[in-house]
Protein backbone atom coordinates (compact mmCIF):
# COMPACT_ATOMS: atom_id res chain seq x y z
CA UNK A 1 0.00 0.00 0.00
CA UNK A 2 1.06 3.70 -0.80
CA UNK A 3 -0.50 6.55 0.16
CA UNK A 4 3.03 8.60 0.99
CA UNK A 5 3.10 10.75 -1.97
CA UNK A 6 6.77 11.97 -1.96
CA UNK A 7 7.66 12.22 -5.80
CA UNK A 8 6.39 15.22 -7.92
CA UNK A 9 6.57 15.89 -11.77
CA UNK A 10 9.90 16.55 -13.02
CA UNK A 11 10.08 19.96 -14.62
CA UNK A 12 8.57 21.35 -18.00
CA UNK A 13 10.56 20.03 -20.51
CA UNK A 14 9.74 20.27 -24.65
CA UNK A 15 10.92 17.58 -27.41
CA UNK A 16 14.22 18.00 -29.09
CA UNK A 17 12.35 15.75 -31.94
CA UNK A 18 8.34 15.92 -33.51
CA UNK A 19 6.51 14.20 -36.03
CA UNK A 20 4.06 13.13 -38.24
CA UNK A 21 4.20 9.28 -39.56
CA UNK A 22 1.87 8.40 -41.90
CA UNK A 23 0.86 4.49 -40.98
CA UNK A 24 -1.96 3.94 -43.87
CA UNK A 25 -3.58 5.67 -46.67
CA UNK A 26 -6.08 7.50 -43.36
CA UNK A 27 -4.32 7.82 -40.68
CA UNK A 28 -0.94 10.05 -39.76
CA UNK A 29 -0.11 9.92 -36.25
CA UNK A 30 2.11 12.20 -34.38
CA UNK A 31 5.17 11.32 -32.46
CA UNK A 32 7.56 13.43 -30.09
CA UNK A 33 10.74 12.89 -28.22
CA UNK A 34 11.76 14.16 -25.24
CA UNK A 35 14.54 13.82 -22.66
CA UNK A 36 17.98 12.42 -23.11
CA UNK A 37 18.59 10.87 -27.02
CA UNK A 38 20.69 8.38 -25.33
CA UNK A 39 18.53 7.22 -22.64
CA UNK A 40 16.78 4.37 -22.01
CA UNK A 41 13.86 4.36 -24.62
CA UNK A 42 10.24 4.40 -22.18
CA UNK A 43 6.95 4.67 -24.80
CA UNK A 44 4.00 6.59 -23.17
CA UNK A 45 0.48 5.07 -24.20
CA UNK A 46 -2.35 7.00 -23.01
CA UNK A 47 -6.12 6.34 -22.47
CA UNK A 48 -9.46 6.50 -23.85
CA UNK A 49 -8.94 5.20 -26.35
CA UNK A 50 -8.59 8.44 -28.38
CA UNK A 51 -7.93 10.98 -24.93
CA UNK A 52 -4.44 11.61 -26.47
CA UNK A 53 -1.47 12.93 -24.72
CA UNK A 54 -0.25 15.90 -23.24
CA UNK A 55 3.00 17.83 -22.30
CA UNK A 56 2.48 16.70 -18.39
CA UNK A 57 2.95 13.15 -19.62
CA UNK A 58 6.46 13.89 -20.46
CA UNK A 59 6.75 15.06 -16.60
CA UNK A 60 6.55 11.69 -15.33
CA UNK A 61 9.71 10.83 -16.32
CA UNK A 62 13.74 11.78 -15.13
CA UNK A 63 14.47 13.72 -18.62
CA UNK A 64 18.20 13.12 -17.85
CA UNK A 65 17.70 9.25 -18.17
CA UNK A 66 14.92 8.48 -20.25
CA UNK A 67 14.47 8.90 -23.97
CA UNK A 68 10.60 9.99 -23.50
CA UNK A 69 8.48 8.76 -26.79
CA UNK A 70 5.10 9.79 -26.64
CA UNK A 71 2.05 9.75 -29.24
CA UNK A 72 -1.31 10.10 -30.41
CA UNK A 73 -2.93 7.13 -31.61
CA UNK A 74 -5.16 7.05 -34.28
CA UNK A 75 -8.08 9.46 -34.57
CA UNK A 76 -6.31 10.88 -31.26
CA UNK A 77 -5.07 14.29 -30.08
CA UNK A 78 -2.66 15.76 -32.48
CA UNK A 79 -3.11 12.85 -34.98
CA UNK A 80 -5.22 13.09 -38.32
CA UNK A 81 -7.90 12.79 -39.25
CA UNK A 82 -9.18 13.48 -35.76
CA UNK A 83 -11.93 11.01 -34.38
CA UNK A 84 -11.81 8.98 -37.83
CA UNK A 85 -13.08 5.26 -37.03
CA UNK A 86 -12.33 3.95 -40.48
CA UNK A 87 -9.05 1.24 -40.14
CA UNK A 88 -8.94 2.14 -36.20
CA UNK A 89 -8.54 -1.10 -34.07
CA UNK A 90 -6.25 -2.94 -31.47
CA UNK A 91 -4.21 -4.83 -34.02
CA UNK A 92 -3.46 -1.74 -35.86
CA UNK A 93 -2.45 0.38 -33.13
CA UNK A 94 -0.25 -2.62 -32.24
CA UNK A 95 1.25 -2.16 -35.79
CA UNK A 96 1.58 1.49 -35.74
CA UNK A 97 3.57 0.97 -32.49
CA UNK A 98 5.94 -1.42 -34.05
CA UNK A 99 6.45 1.19 -37.23
CA UNK A 100 7.42 3.93 -34.78
CA UNK A 101 9.97 2.07 -32.90
CA UNK A 102 11.38 1.01 -36.45
CA UNK A 103 11.17 4.56 -37.52
CA UNK A 104 13.46 5.55 -34.59
CA UNK A 105 15.60 2.91 -34.32
CA UNK A 106 14.64 1.67 -31.22
CA UNK A 107 15.22 -1.91 -30.45
CA UNK A 108 13.32 -1.96 -27.06
CA UNK A 109 11.62 0.00 -24.58
CA UNK A 110 9.59 0.39 -21.37
CA UNK A 111 6.57 0.26 -22.12
CA UNK A 112 4.19 2.71 -19.53
CA UNK A 113 0.49 2.89 -20.36
CA UNK A 114 -2.47 3.54 -18.10
CA UNK A 115 -6.11 3.27 -18.36
CA UNK A 116 -6.87 2.40 -22.36
CA UNK A 117 -2.81 2.54 -22.49
CA UNK A 118 -2.80 -0.25 -20.16
CA UNK A 119 -4.97 -2.32 -22.42
CA UNK A 120 -3.04 -1.34 -25.57
CA UNK A 121 -0.14 -2.09 -23.22
CA UNK A 122 -0.67 -5.70 -22.89
CA UNK A 123 -2.07 -6.21 -26.31
CA UNK A 124 1.09 -4.81 -28.13
CA UNK A 125 3.61 -6.76 -24.93
CA UNK A 126 1.87 -10.64 -25.91
CA UNK A 127 2.06 -9.80 -29.64
CA UNK A 128 6.00 -8.49 -29.42
CA UNK A 129 7.33 -9.45 -25.93
CA UNK A 130 10.75 -9.15 -26.97
CA UNK A 131 10.56 -5.51 -27.41
CA UNK A 132 10.00 -5.21 -23.87
CA UNK A 133 12.33 -3.53 -21.32
CA UNK A 134 9.37 -3.73 -19.01
CA UNK A 135 6.24 -2.35 -18.04
CA UNK A 136 4.51 0.25 -15.94
CA UNK A 137 0.75 0.04 -15.58
CA UNK A 138 -2.10 1.94 -13.79
CA UNK A 139 -5.81 1.93 -14.02
CA UNK A 140 -5.99 -1.37 -15.28
CA UNK A 141 -9.07 -1.88 -18.18
CA UNK A 142 -8.98 -5.37 -19.75
CA UNK A 143 -11.71 -4.47 -21.80
CA UNK A 144 -14.10 -7.23 -20.86
CA UNK A 145 -17.82 -7.44 -21.56
CA UNK A 146 -18.15 -6.86 -17.58
CA UNK A 147 -16.25 -3.76 -17.61
CA UNK A 148 -18.02 -2.37 -20.24
CA UNK A 149 -21.21 -2.91 -19.04
CA UNK A 150 -20.18 -1.37 -15.38
CA UNK A 151 -19.23 1.96 -17.65
CA UNK A 152 -22.20 2.58 -18.97
CA UNK A 153 -24.20 1.04 -16.42
CA UNK A 154 -22.77 0.02 -12.67
CA UNK A 155 -21.63 3.67 -12.70
CA UNK A 156 -24.71 5.42 -11.48
CA UNK A 157 -24.12 3.32 -7.92
CA UNK A 158 -21.90 5.87 -7.49
CA UNK A 159 -22.04 8.82 -9.74
CA UNK A 160 -26.17 9.06 -10.06
CA UNK A 161 -25.95 12.50 -11.32
CA UNK A 162 -23.59 12.00 -13.28
CA UNK A 163 -25.38 8.97 -15.02
CA UNK A 164 -28.72 11.20 -14.93
CA UNK A 165 -27.07 13.45 -16.94
CA UNK A 166 -24.98 11.17 -19.33
CA UNK A 167 -28.53 9.12 -20.19
CA UNK A 168 -30.38 12.60 -20.32
CA UNK A 169 -29.31 13.13 -24.14
CA UNK A 170 -30.88 10.07 -24.96
CA UNK A 171 -34.46 8.78 -25.11
CA UNK A 172 -36.18 6.57 -23.10
CA UNK A 173 -36.08 3.67 -24.87
CA UNK A 174 -33.04 4.27 -26.14
CA UNK A 175 -31.79 3.62 -22.65
CA UNK A 176 -31.81 -0.06 -22.50
CA UNK A 177 -28.97 -0.42 -25.23
CA UNK A 178 -26.69 2.75 -24.30
CA UNK A 179 -23.87 2.44 -26.42
CA UNK A 180 -25.68 1.21 -29.42
CA UNK A 181 -27.56 4.67 -28.92
CA UNK A 182 -24.29 6.84 -28.26
CA UNK A 183 -22.24 4.77 -30.91
CA UNK A 184 -24.92 6.73 -33.70
CA UNK A 185 -24.82 9.77 -32.62
CA UNK A 186 -21.01 9.58 -32.22
CA UNK A 187 -20.66 7.96 -36.06
CA UNK A 188 -23.15 10.77 -37.52
CA UNK A 189 -21.13 13.19 -39.73
CA UNK A 190 -22.90 16.84 -38.53
CA UNK A 191 -21.37 18.09 -35.70
CA UNK A 192 -24.70 19.26 -34.26
CA UNK A 193 -25.20 15.93 -33.65
CA UNK A 194 -21.91 14.45 -32.75
CA UNK A 195 -20.19 16.54 -30.37
CA UNK A 196 -23.22 17.03 -27.77
CA UNK A 197 -23.13 13.27 -27.29
CA UNK A 198 -19.28 13.32 -27.39
CA UNK A 199 -19.41 16.15 -24.71
CA UNK A 200 -21.76 14.27 -22.51
CA UNK A 201 -19.78 10.68 -22.95
CA UNK A 202 -16.17 12.12 -22.62
CA UNK A 203 -17.85 14.72 -19.02
CA UNK A 204 -19.38 11.60 -17.84
CA UNK A 205 -16.16 9.76 -17.62
CA UNK A 206 -13.85 13.13 -16.28
CA UNK A 207 -16.68 13.43 -13.59
CA UNK A 208 -16.02 9.62 -12.54
CA UNK A 209 -12.40 9.93 -12.99
CA UNK A 210 -11.76 11.24 -9.64
CA UNK A 211 -11.90 10.30 -6.15
CA UNK A 212 -13.00 14.15 -5.23
CA UNK A 213 -14.84 16.40 -7.15
CA UNK A 214 -12.07 18.16 -9.76
CA UNK A 215 -13.39 20.72 -12.14
CA UNK A 216 -9.91 20.83 -14.05
CA UNK A 217 -10.46 17.32 -14.65
CA UNK A 218 -14.07 17.72 -16.16
CA UNK A 219 -13.42 20.52 -18.18
CA UNK A 220 -10.55 18.74 -19.85
CA UNK A 221 -12.77 16.35 -20.55
CA UNK A 222 -15.24 18.53 -22.01
CA UNK A 223 -12.22 20.42 -24.58
CA UNK A 224 -13.51 19.75 -28.59
CA UNK A 225 -10.55 17.65 -29.47
CA UNK A 226 -10.58 15.15 -26.01
CA UNK A 227 -14.19 14.88 -26.23
CA UNK A 228 -14.64 13.64 -29.79
CA UNK A 229 -11.75 11.53 -29.72
CA UNK A 230 -12.27 9.57 -26.59
CA UNK A 231 -16.04 9.42 -26.75
CA UNK A 232 -16.12 8.37 -30.55
CA UNK A 233 -13.15 6.27 -30.37
CA UNK A 234 -14.25 4.58 -26.91
CA UNK A 235 -17.77 3.72 -28.08
CA UNK A 236 -16.29 2.66 -31.11
CA UNK A 237 -13.63 0.08 -29.38
CA UNK A 238 -16.66 -1.09 -26.72
CA UNK A 239 -19.30 -1.87 -29.71
CA UNK A 240 -16.47 -3.91 -31.27
CA UNK A 241 -14.83 -6.12 -28.26
CA UNK A 242 -11.76 -3.94 -28.95
CA UNK A 243 -11.21 -6.05 -31.88
CA UNK A 244 -9.51 -9.25 -29.87
CA UNK A 245 -10.99 -12.15 -28.30
CA UNK A 246 -12.69 -12.04 -25.35
CA UNK A 247 -10.23 -12.62 -22.43
CA UNK A 248 -7.45 -12.55 -24.57
CA UNK A 249 -5.66 -10.09 -22.71
CA UNK A 250 -5.66 -12.40 -19.71
CA UNK A 251 -4.97 -15.50 -21.42
CA UNK A 252 -2.12 -14.54 -23.27
CA UNK A 253 -0.41 -12.59 -20.04
CA UNK A 254 2.03 -15.65 -19.82
CA UNK A 255 3.87 -14.61 -22.68
CA UNK A 256 4.93 -11.37 -19.92
CA UNK A 257 6.05 -13.28 -16.96
CA UNK A 258 9.74 -13.24 -17.65
CA UNK A 259 9.76 -9.27 -18.02
CA UNK A 260 9.89 -6.81 -15.39
CA UNK A 261 6.14 -5.14 -14.62
CA UNK A 262 4.49 -2.53 -11.85
CA UNK A 263 0.88 -2.49 -11.80
CA UNK A 264 -0.18 0.89 -9.48
CA UNK A 265 -4.08 1.05 -8.79
CA UNK A 266 -6.51 3.28 -6.80
CA UNK A 267 -8.93 1.20 -4.42
CA UNK A 268 -11.50 3.54 -5.62
CA UNK A 269 -11.09 3.53 -9.34
CA UNK A 270 -14.77 3.62 -10.22
CA UNK A 271 -14.07 4.29 -14.14
CA UNK A 272 -11.95 0.62 -14.13
CA UNK A 273 -12.79 -1.09 -11.22
CA UNK A 274 -10.30 -2.60 -8.77
CA UNK A 275 -11.17 -6.40 -9.92
CA UNK A 276 -9.70 -5.88 -12.89
CA UNK A 277 -6.18 -5.15 -11.69
CA UNK A 278 -6.73 -8.14 -8.72
CA UNK A 279 -7.47 -10.79 -12.17
CA UNK A 280 -4.62 -9.56 -14.08
CA UNK A 281 -2.44 -9.88 -10.95
CA UNK A 282 -3.48 -13.50 -10.58
CA UNK A 283 -2.53 -13.88 -13.90
CA UNK A 284 0.97 -12.12 -13.93
CA UNK A 285 2.12 -12.95 -10.21
CA UNK A 286 5.42 -11.97 -11.00
CA UNK A 287 4.39 -8.56 -11.73
CA UNK A 288 4.48 -5.73 -8.42
CA UNK A 289 0.97 -5.03 -7.57
CA UNK A 290 0.67 -1.90 -5.36
CA UNK A 291 -2.83 -0.23 -4.24
CA UNK A 292 -3.43 3.43 -3.55
CA UNK A 293 -6.21 3.36 -1.04
CA UNK A 294 -6.82 7.22 -1.08
CA UNK A 295 -7.45 7.57 -4.93
CA UNK A 296 -9.50 7.12 -8.02
CA UNK A 297 -8.99 6.33 -11.46
CA UNK A 298 -6.74 9.72 -12.84
CA UNK A 299 -3.32 9.60 -12.98
CA UNK A 300 -2.95 12.82 -11.42
CA UNK A 301 -4.53 11.70 -8.41
CA UNK A 302 -1.47 12.30 -5.65
CA UNK A 303 -0.91 8.74 -4.45
CA UNK A 304 -1.06 7.33 -7.81
CA UNK A 305 0.97 10.01 -9.53
CA UNK A 306 4.02 9.88 -6.68
CA UNK A 307 3.72 5.75 -7.09
CA UNK A 308 3.90 5.92 -10.98
CA UNK A 309 7.24 8.05 -10.54
CA UNK A 310 8.47 6.18 -8.01
CA UNK A 311 8.45 3.12 -10.23
CA UNK A 312 10.09 5.26 -12.87
CA UNK A 313 12.68 6.02 -11.07
CA UNK A 314 13.35 2.52 -9.67
CA UNK A 315 13.46 1.07 -13.55
CA UNK A 316 16.33 3.45 -13.54
CA UNK A 317 18.16 0.80 -11.48
CA UNK A 318 16.87 -2.00 -13.14
CA UNK A 319 17.46 -1.16 -16.86
CA UNK A 320 20.75 0.92 -16.45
Amino acid sequence: MQTNNKYSLFPEIEPYQHGMLTVDSIHTVYWEQSGNPDGVPVVFLHGGPGAGSTPAHRRLFDPSFYRIIIFDQRGSGRSKPLGEIRNNTTPLLIDDLELLRAHLNIKKWLVFGGSWGSTLALAYGEAHPDRCLGFILRGIFLCRKQEIDWFLYGLKHFFPEAWQTFVSLLEITERTDILAAYYKRLKNTDPAIHMPAARAWSTYEGSCSTLLPSRETVDYFAGDTVALGLARMEAHYFSHNIFLPENALLDNVYKLHGIPATIVQGRYDAVCPIISADDLHHAWPQAEYIIIDDAGHSVWEPGILSKLIEATQQYKQILR
